[in-house]
């Protein structure tokens, strides 16, 4: 039975109950449940969002029904199947149904019939019962082989596009599920349940499937730009907040600066040499134990003069911190009698075995988050800490066996994929309680959402490859497609990197030419040799990494990371007009070419370039020893080469030299004499 009911569609089948909802402009939210109610939980779906006013009908057998919401039209048919479709009449996405039809009484087209009067028998929302009451689902959509699909987080591969792949919904290191998709058929589509499980967008089929959950539930939204859509979502899950002023210039880090006197002495050295830095970094185990939140006083013996003394150079400090507790820690046994601490469903709950016994905060808790919260504070913030470093956000268990995990909000299997968002939505609350303003916030994962709690995205522990540097820059503009404006990357790359190998110097170099357009500019990295441990206690006994310094690398190589750090501070006023663009609307700050240029059939192509706000064209170098590249220009507004000032006709490819000083870098024309001061730096 199809119905309406305060301006939504239902219907009612046996013991499901599904809910079609306007929510949002052009959008609607649709649950299905077999339990009595829905669970009331709205998961990324948190903002607060204008009546929308639908226009629904009901056909009098009561066996179909439609409902209008903007220029997003929703249809329920005699199959019990849901289809969605444009104001044009153009077919967005319809469910994928295969079974035999019974009741002809309803007038069905003929055509239709012989399509889905099928004896496989396969529903497009399948509902398969465990044991103890939760559901595993899947729900399935008809596949075109046409479409483009962009979007859905941080996946280590080096393609765009994403359709034909299947992806795991689950974190790891250096892997985050944000399942928020952009299609080129005009629609938006989160799939709003945090369950782990797996998509499969499959030439045959598309098939979303959580293995424990209570409900179905997702959002769908159209728009004739890709902007349109983004902007739709950016509104119903929230947007980043405004990027502070020194956020947008160079942030220097490495692994690990092991002593007070080490970190200082780095921080002079960029000031004596005149070079630009905006934030240093301070990384893990330099607390005396995992779990205690406190510098190792052996190592760190005077944070507040230090912070001071960064202060007076115009240096913020950030600060590692984990969700680990090691079972020996002064806090450990607080936290697991107060159930603060992840649970195991087998054996001892122990859930990460790196240094120690060790078991992780549960985000998913307010009451943890705000115990940690007060650790952080009295500890760091108090002491003059600018931002923090939320490091193991996954989180990244010794073994990823997610069945054996239990949250304060459920089991891992039902909400595990919240987890870095409870960990951002802790530090975030408690900052702004504190009275911080534009917050910030270094993590290594995020689910959709994270970006209302300041998070900043980075791509985890990657190799120090070209293939590396390839993945990241089709994850950077997947995961601006998903709803994450700020993202950045180990610059170099995490393992393997060796400072004085002339492979590596190139690879660190062109690195540093693509991080010189991303929304954060970040170096990081273990080089190699790796440094002895100072003790065999406290903070001293993990070793440290090579120099990350931009001197580093050879004169050479340091000549041209000047230049590419004085461009960056040069285009600062630029950067912030990106990030106003960000905070307002949810524009990502790097994207593919057709997010400006959706009616050019070509910029849908193409995954090697991208575009650093609204009015610069990136084509970085991806592959060794490359003399030149070929770039497209997009149709619809002409271009300036900005290292050689030369006029280019947009809707062509061109061929450009690429020594190893040059990132193939064009300016809209329009906006070129504007522009053009700021890459003087170049020269």
């Amino acid at each position: 039975m199809i119905y309406e009911d305060s301006g939504c569609l239902y219907l009612r089948n046996g013991n499901e109950l599904l809910e079609i909802r306007p929510w949002g402009n052009n959008s609607f939210r649709v649950r299905s449940t077999k339990f009595s109610t829905y669970t009331g939980e709205n998961h990324a779906l948190t903002e607060s969002i204008p009546e929308n006013k639908a226009t629904v009908s009901v056909n009098e057998t009561q066996k179909s029904g439609e409902i209008t919401n903007g220029k997003l039209t929703a249809k329920l048919d005699a199959f019990k199947n849901i289809s969605f479709y444009k104001q044009n009449g153009d077919l967005l996405l319809k469910g994928f149904q295969r079974n035999r039809i019974d009741d002809m009484s309803a007038g069905i087209d003929a055509e239709k019939v012989n399509h889905f009067n099928s004896a496989l028998n396969i529903d497009s929302r399948e509902f398969k019962p465990i044991l103890g009451g939760d559901f595993e689902l899947k729900v399935r959509f008809e596949s075109d082989p046409n479409e483009k699909l962009f979007g859905m987080g941080q996946y280590q591969q080096d393609f765009l596009n994403l359709k034909n792949a299947k992806l795991e919904l689950a974190h790891r290191n250096s892997q985050a599920s944000v399942p928020f998709l952009l299609s080129s058929k005009g629609y938006g589509f989160l799939w709003n349940n945090p369950a782990i499980g797996d998509v499969d967008f499959a030439k045959n089929v598309t098939e979303w499937h959580s293995l424990a959950t209570k409900e179905m539930d997702y959002w769908i939204t159209c728009g004739d730009k890709p902007s349109d859509i983004e902007e739709q979502y950016a509104d119903v899950t929230g947007k980043v907040p405004m990027m502070p002023d020194f956020a947008m210039g160079y942030w220097q880090c490495k692994l690990r600066y092991r002593t007070q006197e080490e970190l200082l002495a780095a921080a002079h050295e960029f000031k004596k040499r005149n070079l630009p830095i905006s934030v240093i970094v301070i990384d893990y185990f330099h607390w005396p134990k995992s779990g205690e939140y406190t510098f190792d006083e052996k190592y760190w013996p005077n944070p507040e003069k230090m912070i001071k003394e960064l202060h007076e150079m115009g240096i913020k400090l950030m600060v590692s911190v984990w969700p680990t507790i090691d079972e020996t820690s002064s806090h450990y046994k607080d936290m697991e009698e107060k159930g603060y601490l992840v649970q195991t469903e087998r054996g001892v709950p122990i859930t990460m075995n790196f240094l120690g016994n060790n078991g992780f905060v549960d985000f998913t808790n307010p009451d943890a988050q705000d115990y940690l919260w007060q650790l952080l504070k009295k500890n760091y913030q108090d002491k003059g800490v600018d931002l923090f470093w939320l490091d193991e956000a996954e989180p990244e268990y010794t073994v990823y066996d997610f069945d054996n995990y239990r949250y304060h909000n459920g089991s891992n299997l039902q909400v595990g994929n919240t987890y870095p968002l409870g960990y951002s939505k802790a530090i975030y609350d408690g900052q702004k309680a504190s009275g911080k303003k534009n917050i910030i916030n270094l993590v290594r994962c995020a689910w959709a959402g994270s970006q209302k709690y300041g998070a900043l995205v980075w791509s985890g522990d990657i190799d120090s490859s070209f293939q590396s540097l390839r993945n990241q820059l089709a994850i950077g503009l997947n995961m601006g497609i998903a709803g994450i404006p700020w993202w950045t990357t180990d610059i170099g790359g995490f393992h393997g990197g060796v400072d004085d190998n002339e492979d590596f110097r190139e690879l660190v170099t062109r690195w540093f030419e693509f991080a010189t357009f991303c929304p954060v500019m970040r170096m990081h990295g273990d080089r190699e040799p790796h440094t002895e441990p100072l003790s065999n206690e406290g903070g001293g006994k993990m070793p440290s990494g090579g120099a990350t310094e931009p001197w580093a690398y050879g004169e050479a190589t340091y000549s041209i990371m000047k230049k590419y750090m004085n461009l960056r501070t040069n285009l600062k006023n630029y950067i912030k007009v990106q990030m106003k663009d960000a905070h307002e609307k949810g524009t990502p700050v790097i994207r593919p070419l057709f997010y400006n240029f959706s009616q050019d059939s070509q910029a849908w192509n193409i995954e090697d370039e991208f575009l650093f706000g609204d009015s610069i064209l990136i084509a970085p170098v991806l592959y060794e020893k490359m003399k030149q590249r070929k770039v497209y220009l997009p149709n619809g507004t002409d271009w300036i080469n900005a290292n050689t000032g030369e006029f280019v006709t947009g809707g062509q490819t061109v061929s450009v030299e690429t020594p190893i000083d040059e990132l193939p870098i064009f300016i809209r024309q329009e906006d070129a004499e504007e522009l053009k001061p700021a890459f003087q730096a170049l020269k």
